[in-house]
């Protein structure tokens, strides 16, 4: 069976993702993943997918591209190619599957499978209704599930990511903490003051890396420069920067990708949680983790880009000193690591 998994926004998105992949891989001989240009790093480091199709929709997104009937053609014909027998559509709580679900039909997929609120007509096969106050990942793996793909019985749970680069070279040797400032969403990352005072007041007791991608090294730089701390900011891609966090023995950042990211990798995290979204969808996943941030402020639940409560209180709230403790409460945990890598094919090895 060749089926093809849809997950279309974030690279954060498509890390959640991994479970449910993961339980499809464990009963199909193929897996496509249809994902959009922002999540396909992040697809090219899932076990259990064969290929990656990226494709950026214009029902995702805020500013997403404008409906092109050729590039549509396209990306049918693309899929058509494929010789896919299923497809599971995933989404969050708030989209909808069906203009995608509309042409998976268009490209010949006989069975689809999505959560859906909205009737599908015969855009569906299986319309499945989300449990209330589900995690992300556990949401899409109870889609898995309920369409007849279950997780083999020795796969670890939680994220996974394929195995990450040495990158010895750019962290050395001593221990290190890594705060990453920085967010695609402007309301979910701390402002530039709070980054600075968490940064330096981790630096009194620990070695800080500061991370970030290629469009975040002005913001990387600016609070090494202020902090002592030791600027990474563009310096990996997403798969070097899961061997950053790896290596690490705690993760502070918004909720954005590298979060999940370091889920992925095992390594505990201290999310700094702006409650645009909701802490029970979006939190990490699968790893000791200390939620920091005001889940009552105004802007709860308004999935808000840009912070709508002047001087964004929900994370300048959040002290160095509230950090410091965090971090030191997850470094004295005993933790068991996941030690056993996932092959590209979603098989132990």
């Amino acid at each position: 069976m060749r089926t093809l998994v849809v997950r279309l926004d974030s690279a954060g998105d498509v890390l959640l993702a991994g479970p449910a992949v993961r339980a499809v891989a464990a009963s199909s001989s193929h897996v496509t993943f249809l994902c959009g240009p922002q999540g396909a790093a992040a697809a090219r480091l899932l076990p259990g997918v064969d290929r990656v199709i990226v494709w950026d929709a214009p029902w995702v997104g805020l500013e997403p591209p404008p409906v092109r009937p050729a590039e549509v053609e396209t990306l049918v014909e693309t899929l058509a190619v494929e010789y896919l027998d299923r497809a599971l559509v995933l989404t969050s709580f708030h989209q909808s599957p069906l203009p995608t679900a509309l042409v998976l039909r268009l490209a010949g997929i006989g069975w689809i499978g999505a959560d859906s609120v909205d009737y599908p007509g015969a855009l569906l096969d299986l319309r499945h209704q989300r449990g209330p106050h589900r995690h992300e990942a556990d949401a899409a793996l109870d889609l898995a599930r309920d369409a007849g793909y279950a997780p083999r019985a020795d796969d670890p749970g939680g994220l996974a990511v394929l195995p990450p680069p040495d990158v010895r070279d750019l962290v050395g040797d001593e221990p290190y903490v890594v705060v990453h400032p920085g967010a695609a969403v402007p309301a979910r990352a701390p402002g530039v003051d709070t980054a600075v005072e968490i940064t330096a007041a981790l630096r009194e007791h620990h070695r800080v890396l500061v991370t970030g991608g290629p469009d975040e090294t002005a913001l990387t730089a600016a609070i090494a420069r202020r902090t002592g701390a030791e600027d990474l900011g563009g310096r990996t891609g997403l798969h070097g920067l899961a061997g950053i966090l790896a290596g690490a023995g705690a993760v502070v950042a918004g909720n954005t990708g590298p979060a999940h990211l370091a889920a992925a990798v095992g390594t505990p995290v201290v999310s700094l949680f702006a409650p645009v979204v909701p802490a029970e969808r979006w939190a990490p996943y699968g790893v000791a983790s200390v939620l920091l941030g005001d889940q009552r402020a105004p802007c709860a639940d308004t999935r808000a880009r840009t912070c709508p409560v002047p001087g964004h209180p929900c994370l300048s709230s959040i002290r160095g000193a509230d950090v410091v403790t965090a971090v030191d409460s997850l470094l004295s945990r005993v933790e068991q690591r996941p030690t056993t890598p996932l092959t590209n094919r979603g098989v132990i090895a």
